[in-house]
């Protein structure tokens, strides 16, 4: 009777068995890792915008806070983006014909808002509030990174849970006094306050703030 089987059918057998193992495993791993890329979380990566206006120039080159334009950052959830007359205060008087401020005119002249597409987005189940974390001297930076190097905005931090929980089981390092919550690239001195003093005046106690329900509402 002939054999069935050629006498390659086992090497054959064995390289199917290793390539299908080897395949389950790469499709693990890239199910584990791709979520964690910063690809996958467009991180540094700029979103397109109406107008692509540029932290840059505005911040480092004409040295303009960050609350002339997020107005409501200190007494609101959201840091709020700015009404378009904002825009019109210097526009009105400087690059007045610039093509590329097209729409902030045509947002003015027909009073509708400028659609401008959201660079750091959480999720609906998460509790943010602006204000609060203003309040207790947690700098801008800290979540939205060097925004004064960045001619078009990007999102610096990947704001998952684990960003969040980093710093909430340990707040100290990175508080500092409110005065410099908006300035760019702060570093502690000799005369900033000890972490734990700070910690202190700002009345913050670190156990509740790994609560779930302080994020979660």
């Amino acid at each position: 009777m002939a054999a069935i089987f050629t006498p390659g059918a086992n090497l054959a057998a064995k390289l199917v068995l290793i390539g299908g193992v080897a395949a389950g495993a790469g499709g693990l791993g890239w199910w584990w890792l791709w979520p964690r890329t910063n690809y996958a979380r467009r991180v540094g990566f700029p979103v397109e915008q109406p107008v692509p206006f540029s932290h840059e120039h505005h911040v480092a080159g004409l040295g303009i806070d960050c609350r002339f334009c997020h107005a409501a950052v200190e007494s609101s959830a959201a840091a709020g983006l700015p009404p378009t007359y904002t825009c019109m205060t210097c526009h009105s008087q400087v690059w007045t014909n610039a093509a590329v401020l097209a729409p902030v005119r045509q947002s003015f002249a027909r009073h509708r808002p400028i659609a401008w597409q959201r660079v750091t987005d959480l999720p609906d189940y998460v509790y943010f509030h602006h204000a609060i974390h203003i309040a207790k001297g947690v700098g801008c930076e800290e979540c939205h990174g060097r925004i004064d190097r960045m001619a078009l905005t990007a999102k610096a931090r990947p704001m998952t849970m684990g960003f969040c929980l980093d710093c909430h089981r340990d707040p100290g390092p990175r508080l500092r006094p409110r005065a410099a919550v908006t300035e760019m690239g702060w570093r502690r001195g000799p005369a900033t306050p000890p972490a734990q003093a700070l910690l202190a005046a700002y009345h913050i106690g670190a156990r509740r703030l790994t609560d779930c329900s302080i994020c979660h509402r």
